[in-house]
């Protein structure tokens, strides 16, 4: 039996991540990264974030976010380089965390096991965790809730220490 998925995050990460997300919406857009680290047995572990923007400048254009097919030759270059893995997607909404139908159809990674997070209203603080739209990609266009009160399975915010 496959295992509950699990993201795990330092705290200190977290925090730049949401404080970054909500800065690059410049308040009227979408913002958007990808989360690199290690998987173990369904377990993610997240080591460095690349932001959408980043990889393909045109991102935000449209105000949601659209990732042009060959902006994610530097993203698998990068990964190779550090031999990390994509582990996640996160973007924000200006409203709720629900996936719109273009979150749906279209993954930001369509492999099976793929997890995708979701930040209301821009990342606008404070980020409350119960809020945060939380999935796993199933394929063929279909995914699994891990969101909600049940976040915490899921979705570790650890100390450094940890």
């Amino acid at each position: 039996m496959q295992r509950d998925p699990t993201l795990r995050i330092q705290e200190t990460k977290w925090q730049a991540l949401l404080g970054e997300l909500h800065r690059r919406t410049r308040g009227v857009h979408e913002s958007g990264a990808f989360l690199l680290g290690y998987v173990a047995d369904g377990s993610r572990s997240v080591e460095h974030i690349i932001y959408y923007d980043d990889l393909d400048p045109q991102a935000y254009r449209t105000g949601v976010v659209v990732m042009h097919g060959a902006s994610f030759g530097s993203l698998w270059e990068f990964c190779r380089s550090r031999e990390l893995s994509v582990v996640a997607d996160i973007h924000v909404h200006p409203k709720g965390a629900w996936q719109s139908i273009a979150d749906r159809d279209n993954p930001m990674i369509a492999q099976r096991g793929h997890l995708a997070l979701i930040v209301p209203y821009f990342a606008h603080p404070p980020v409350r965790f119960e809020t945060l739209g939380f999935f796993e990609y199933h394929g063929s266009h279909r995914w699994r809730a891990l969101g909600g009160r049940h976040i915490a399975r899921h979705l570790h915010i650890v100390n450094a220490e940890a």
